[in-house]
């Protein structure tokens, strides 16, 4: 296989290079980093360059050093299953061979994490946390100011509301009246009344410090005082009431003339839900960057965040709009003074993992550079000013999420990385903290030891079923043919992982001091579903959970009112710990006797889903997107979810499960499919009228067909590749 540290020869794009120091550096990057990144910050343009310059020569070598490793390990563990295929795997003997080979590494003792200057909205509020794509100037800002969302508008317009006029653009009032109702019961579950309910109130008023709420006539207060926190308004007739259940808060709009109101006798208009509390703003899984000129969209973006200035137009109904980040959001406390709570989510960046390079910066033996590092230095800088501002971070921190990464070797080379960039941009040693995706097999089965080297940078572990999936696949390739996908999630090591990720965290002392994360609601138009059931990850002791959508934030924050996860992580601090043996439990099918419906079946629904998501990837540069499945129900789809599908056709093919000839055929149907979903878009190229020359066919064919030999079964070398390739086409 190519070195991806090598340039891409087989795409010739015209790029300008400056020679900095030991560097060529794209002429549009280097303008970006000295007049945009820098300017208003200490650091000058020379000694940014100098620091990386010094920083990527000492650390490519050992990042390249760390991805040979994973080679080694791999084939190792190949030749362990071929040798033994045909047996039944003995735990004890396979657990001896990862130890031999310096998989598994051995536990040392008990430690507490000792990150400080950590953020409210890591350590002490628990809530939604949204993913972005940070490519999109607008879903970004929409991402930043998802902290307050209209839990009135989020109601109306999901599944969770049942009335004839679901999907109409007439406004039905019998569903408003249902909206209202949910609202009211909620509130007399969660913040109640003494001595009545929220329904049919007549109106609110502040006397002596306390919240009244008026109904018949009478006077009654909150059962608990305390849940009261301001308004906004005169005390007699306020324009807004703040209410607080665990630490998050609804802000009650009163406004007797909105159309909203106009059956409520309180007046009131609207009730906002604090919702994403925190937001992780994507370079990664679902952003399509592959060059200079797209990761410069992303670090503008990023850094117009931290600046605070980031603005987007837009036309809607024919009218242009501006959006920008939303002020804070100012009241009068119970005790007469001025008040103010956050008014946008807490924003985390998440920078790339180590095994991609970028053709941005090229290295003096005319490598790539790696785009971990260069993510590394630029994200920080731009961080920069917020440090200043104070607006984003209060506790002058810096929030990465750094995912993909194996074992503590690559844990510890991650915070050796941040100490080089903070030597370089003159920060604190620790301002930079480190979130951890626990999303690959050997970062699971050694996480104790991966958060210990880590231990005063670590902010967040978050647990990834799709990723997480798709390297079990592959790690495991040669032990047999995979169980379904729709049965992965009951197997008996996807409850280890889940329950280890949590335990791990608490007895490393997450406990009031950092997140424990679960993964992505894939389907934003099932709201009612997510209700029913993404309370669980709250459950299983995760103080933060991922939403695709602000409606979504909105909707989910409810949980955090119902449950107490706080009190959820000390029983679960009691509980029986997960066990190493059921964690490297392999979800081989024992035996399979799948009917040919049942096999067509399952690649069908995995053909499309890859199909769907990778046209608008190679044609598009889309990173995520909500992709139609061969039902029709929109999925979020990025990088983990193409990893998962193209690694368990990869594997059943391996296996002889299916053929290559039977794959593609299926593939060539699954594109008509595709095809007919996209319609109605205007910039779309249909993969089957020409078959060979779609480079989007092509690309998910070999995400299948190499699957195998993809390093560590990651989709981004061959999408980087091709997309590359479509770019140079289109220019």
């Amino acid at each position: 296989m190519t070195s991806f540290y090598q340039s891409l020869e087989k795409i010739k794009m015209s790029k300008n290079y400056t020679n900095v120091n030991n560097l060529k550096v794209s002429n549009e990057l280097l303008k970006f980093v000295n007049e945009e990144l820098l300017k208003d910050t200490a650091i000058s343009p020379e000694k940014f360059w100098n620091g990386f310059d010094k920083t990527v020569h000492e650390l490519a070598p050992k990042n390249k050093e760390l991805l040979e490793k994973r080679d080694y390990l791999q084939k190792k563990i190949d030749d362990w299953h071929i040798k033994n295929k045909g047996k039944k795997i003995d735990i004890k003997t396979y657990k001896e061979f990862l130890i031999e080979i310096g998989y598994l590494i051995k536990e040392g003792p008990n430690f507490k994490i000792e990150t400080d200057n950590v953020d409210d909205e890591i350590t002490k509020i628990a809530g939604p946390q949204l993913v972005v794509p940070i490519m999109n100037a607008r879903y970004a800002l929409n991402a930043a100011n998802a902290r307050w969302v209209s839990l009135y508008d989020s109601l109306y317009g999901t599944d969770i509301i049942k009335s004839e006029e679901g999907g109409s653009e007439r406004y039905d009032p019998n569903r408003g009246q249902e909206v209202i109702k949910y609202v009211r019961e909620f509130f007399d579950k969660y913040i109640p009344l003494n001595g009545t309910s929220w329904k049919n109130i007549a109106g609110l008023k502040i006397v002596n410090k306390n919240l009244i709420i008026l109904k018949d006539d009478y006077e009654y207060e909150l059962k608990d005082k305390n849940k009261f926190i301001g308004h906004r308004g005169d005390t007699n007739k306020p324009e807004a009431v703040i209410l607080q259940n665990n630490k998050l808060h609804f802000e009650i709009i009163i406004n007797p003339r909105a159309f909203s109101a106009a059956h409520d006798i309180a007046g009131i208009s609207d009730v906002i839900a604090e919702s994403a509390v925190s937001t992780i703003c994507d370079n990664e899984d679902s952003v399509a960057a592959v060059d200079a000129e797209d990761k410069i969209v992303c670090y503008k973006n990023w850094l117009g965040l931290m600046k605070g200035n980031l603005k987007v137009q837009f036309e809607k109904k024919g009218k242009i709009l501006e959006r920008k980040l939303n002020p804070d959001r100012s009241y009068i406390s119970k005790n007469g003074e001025g008040l103010k709570l956050h008014g946008r989510s807490l924003l985390l960046i998440r920078n790339v993992g180590h095994l991609m390079t970028n053709s941005s910066i090229i290295l003096k033996d005319g490598c790539e550079t790696p785009e971990g590092i260069m993510d590394a230095f630029i994200t920080s800088a731009a961080a920069l000013h917020d440090l200043k501002r104070r607006k984003n971070s209060r506790a002058g921190s810096i929030y990465i999420v750094k995912p993909k990464m194996h074992g503590p070797e690559e844990t510890a080379f991650t915070d050796l990385l941040f100490t080089k960039v903070e030597e370089t941009l003159g920060l604190k040693k620790n301002t930079c903290k480190i979130g951890i995706m626990d999303e690959e097999r050997r970062t699971s089965t050694n996480l104790k030891e991966c958060i210990r080297t880590l231990k005063n940078r670590v902010f967040f572990i978050n647990t990834g079923f799709l990723d997480r999936t798709g390297d079990e696949m592959h790690t495991s390739m040669e032990a047999g043919p995979m169980i379904k996908k729709g049965d992965m999630k009951s197997s008996k090591w996807i409850s280890a992982y889940e329950n280890n990720n949590v335990d791990k965290g608490l007895e490393c002392g997450f406990f009031g001091k950092a997140q424990i994360g679960k993964g992505m609601w894939a389907a934003p138009d099932m709201m009612n579903q997510m209700m029913n059931e993404k309370i669980g990850h709250l459950k299983a002791g995760a103080n933060c959970a991922w939403v695709p959508s602000p409606t979504a934030a909105s909707l989910h924050a409810l949980h955090y009112h119902e449950v107490d996860i706080f009190n959820e992580q000390k029983k679960i601090l009691k509980r029986e710990k997960a066990k190493l043996d059921d964690l490297l439990n392999i979800p081989i099918a024992d035996r399979p006797n799948w009917s040919v419906d049942e096999i067509n079946s399952e690649i069908s629904n995995s053909a499309q889903t890859i199909l769907g998501y990778v046209v608008r990837w190679i044609d598009q540069g889309v990173g995520c997107s909500k992709v139609p499945d061969i039902n029709n129900i929109g999925l979020m789809e990025d990088r983990a979810t193409l990893r998962i599908s193209s690694q368990h056709i990869s594997n059943w093919i391996h296996h002889g499960i299916t053929t290559k000839i039977q794959v593609t055929e299926i593939l060539k149907e699954m594109a008509k499919i595709v095809d007919k979903q996209n319609k109605d878009d205007k910039n779309y190229n249909k993969m089957s009228d020409d078959f060979d020359k779609s480079i989007a066919f092509k690309t998910a064919c070999d995400l299948i067909f190499k699957g195998k030999i993809q390093p560590s079964g990651y989709t981004e070398p061959l999408l980087h590749l091709n997309r590359i390739e479509k770019k140079a086409t289109q220019n």
